[in-house]
């Protein structure tokens, strides 16, 4: 039990102790996809889903995800954000929607969460906002891409890098 932080000497769970961590500048980017039926990623990108702007609501969910992430995940410290960034980009080969967030702050922790967070949320607001077109979309391939600061170091997922652009 030793190798993971949020597990005492017995096993209990435990809130990681960060007070004499130092401050440094912390950045996550986590991605997604929702799969889904070609003509529904045309009625997003068309701006013509009968619930209205489907990326301006999931970007906006999004972001107030990765600032609520402390209250819905239970071990996580509650962070004040400097920068919550949600982006989109259609893959129509393969009829899916991908999602990327970045997301940063200068704390004693990292912002890993808050970037999954974002993504699953934005991920789930798609869902919600299309089901009526379309019910078989399937959420998926959570996962981060990149984090920077604390003394893990840097970490960067071998293939991916973050993206420049978007929707």
């Amino acid at each position: 039990m030793s190798g993971f932080s949020h597990v005492d000497e017995q096993g209990k769970v435990k809130m990681v102790e960060v007070t004499a961590k130092h401050t440094t500048v912390r950045e996550a980017v986590a991605r997604g996809a929702v799969r889904m039926r070609p003509d529904t990623l045309q009625l997003i990108l068309n701006n013509q889903v009968a619930k209205g702007e489907v990326l301006a609501v999931a970007r906006t969910a999004g972001i107030m995800a990765a600032k609520e992430t402390a209250r819905l995940i239970p071990l996580c410290h509650p962070l004040l954000l400097t920068v919550v960034d949600v982006r989109f980009r259609a893959d129509a080969a393969a009829s899916r929607l991908e999602i990327e967030a970045r997301v940063k702050t200068a704390g004693q922790t990292g912002v890993e969460m808050e970037a999954l967070t974002a993504v699953g949320v934005a991920a789930l607001t798609v869902y919600d906002m299309c089901k009526a077109a379309d019910r078989e979309m399937i959420i998926g391939d959570i996962r981060l891409v990149a984090k920077s600061g604390g003394r893990s170091g840097p970490f960067e997922r071998e293939g991916e890098s973050v993206w420049s652009g978007g929707l």
